[in-house]
């Protein structure tokens, strides 16, 4: 059955990778959550998506500059009431000792080397016995090798936004057991073939019907989506057939 990841988690409806956007997603009943890490100027690894805090939150400027008590500070739920911060990584692996959901880690590393971060989050990861439950994914696939040298027992996938030939080949050459593709770069034959193949195929961002029946039709892995009711609900169809 094709899990369900909630794209920065129940992002939908609620401020995106705050830990009320995770907490609904787990409410909802997604498989799993998938969330952007990057690193403050002293070093803390916190969950956001872009390299300014300007977008998602009532601040200005690069994540980089700021110090984990500064970006602490500031309101991540722009769209809400209720004040959320920033989260730190740590929180989000401390709820999921409560829960059985998986995570996938997205490192924004593309823009910003952020020296350090693989170690920092392997080490955070491995403190909390949680490496069979994370994907370590990214678009800097220098640094997914570099992950899995470190922790050859934590899963990692590359992320593209464009097709690439035979993906189950250069999955097996960087020892990735997944890979998350753009949800239009892939062809359902590709998938089918690199699942045939052993390797996990989680594409994303899935918010469409008509996306959400393509991928639950072929029984693919996993759907990365903003909207975690909707492809539950979608999912239900699929589920009743024999």
């Amino acid at each position: 059955m094709t899990q369900i990841f909630a794209h920065r988690g129940y992002a939908v409806s609620f401020a995106e990778n705050t830990m009320g956007a995770f907490g609904e997603a787990e409410k909802a009943g997604a498989d799993g959550i998938e969330l952007d890490v990057q690193l403050t100027k002293d070093g803390e690894l916190v969950v956001i998506h872009d390299e300014k805090v300007d977008r998602t939150t009532n601040g200005n400027g690069f994540v980089k500059d700021f110090l984990y008590k500064e970006i602490r500070k500031l309101n991540a739920n722009k769209k809400g009431v209720k004040k959320e911060p920033i989260p730190a990584l740590a929180e989000v692996l401390e709820r999921m000792k409560t829960n059985k959901l998986l995570c996938n880690i997205e490192l924004k590393n593309g823009l910003f080397p952020y020296e350090g971060m693989e170690e920092k989050v392997i080490d955070l990861v491995q403190s909390y016995g949680l490496s069979n439950r994370i994907i370590i994914s990214s678009f800097n696939h220098y640094s997914i090798v570099y992950s899995y040298r470190l922790a050859p027992e934590i899963e990692t996938a590359p992320l593209f936004i464009e097709g690439i030939y035979m993906p189950w080949i250069y999955s097996q050459s960087i020892r990735a057991k997944g890979i998350h593709p753009k949800h239009s770069a892939m062809s359902d034959k590709i998938i089918v073939n690199t699942m045939a193949n052993g390797i996990a195929v989680r594409p994303y961002t899935v918010n469409k019907d008509a996306d959400m029946h393509r991928f639950f039709k072929i029984n693919c892995t996993a759907i990365i989506t903003d909207d975690t009711v909707k492809a539950l609900r979608i999912r239900k169809q699929y589920e009743k057939r024999p």
